[in-house]
């Protein structure tokens, strides 16, 4: 089984390629340029270099949010598109448990944070022992309610994600159980495990045809609050 894996959901841009349990490739960015200038780019030069033809996909996993609304909107319509043109499925992976799947194998409670503002994330709980376990599903959530709900379950906590710079401080001050913080190497998104844990759903059926594919935005964007604020 070859799957695209795909995640533009925060500053990152990756791609990989996994067959089986086998990573073939990747290509991860996290550095100023938009997605709309990097993202085909990087699929293409992945395809080629692996020599991987599209149409010997099995299916196509993206991180569907939550994250960025442009970076979301980006990867649904380069997922779209591509789905469309060589008819295969989707893999919809939400970002929070695509995220934890770095951290496979990790004992106690994996917690990604993602900045959402206003002292606001996106994150959820997780088990990633096997299968992902959702403790929490991915939701936003104030930074001080997160802590002290990890507080209330008692159990090691590592947390990962681009909130994790922003947030550190506060955690460090209020948290009650052992704490621990990913390594560079697995604290940002990776196409890789989006496409690997892409696998597991694709065998449980957990796919879509690509035209029906949505992002999961879990809350609405900056401009349309705005613009509610103002009616």
């Amino acid at each position: 089984m070859k799957i695209l894996g795909i995640d533009s959901s925060g500053m990152v841009a990756s791609v990989a390629i996994v067959q089986d349990d086998v990573l073939i490739a990747e290509y991860t960015m996290n550095h100023k340029r938009t997605h709309s200038e990097t993202l085909l780019p990087m699929i293409d030069e992945i395809v080629k270099t692996s020599e991987t033809k599209l149409e010997d996909l099995d299916a196509i996993a993206i991180a569907a949010g939550p994250g960025s609304f442009t970076g979301l909107r980006i990867g649904a319509a380069t997922v779209k598109g591509l789905g469309l043109a060589i008819d295969k499925p989707v893999i919809p992976v939400k970002t929070c448990e695509g995220l934890a799947y770095n951290m496979w194998g990790t004992e106690g409670i994996i917690c990604p944070i993602m900045d959402a503002r206003r002292n606001q994330v996106y994150t959820g709980l997780y088990k990633v022992l096997g299968n992902v376990d959702v403790v929490m599903d991915q939701t936003p959530m104030d930074i001080h309610e997160l802590i002290e709900k990890i507080n209330a379950i008692g159990t090691q906590v590592t947390f990962l994600g681009d909130g994790v710079p922003i947030y550190e401080e506060i955690i460090w001050k209020e948290i009650n159980v052992p704490c621990k913080f990913a390594p560079a190497s697995m604290n940002r998104q990776r196409a890789a495990s989006v496409a690997a844990y892409g696998v597991t759903l694709y065998k449980e059926r957990k796919f879509v045809d690509a035209d029906d594919f949505a992002p999961e935005y879990l809350r609405k964007s900056q401009a349309e609050r705005v613009a509610e604020e103002k009616k």
